[in-house]
């Protein structure tokens, strides 16, 4: 991998955890300030940071993978 594509890997990953952080946000509001009566957003947004979080997570692994030569 190259010193660009490692770059770019690495400012994605911090795209997809900032994208995970604002889910996750996004979920806590949920819970904090409209839950019982709208449960019925509950699903929708639980795997909208469900997806988010796994986005972020594969991409970090691959970094580090890269970063300790392993890819």
């Amino acid at each position: 991998m190259t010193e660009a594509e490692l770059k770019d890997l690495d400012k994605e990953v911090k795209k997809l955890k900032r994208v995970a952080s604002e889910w996750a946000s996004q979920l806590h509001d949920l819970v904090e300030d409209r839950l019982p009566a709208a449960y019925h957003e509950i699903p929708g947004i639980a795997q909208s940071t469900y997806d988010a979080c796994k986005a972020w997570a594969d991409a970090s692994a691959k970094l580090n993978a890269v970063q300790n030569g392993g890819a």
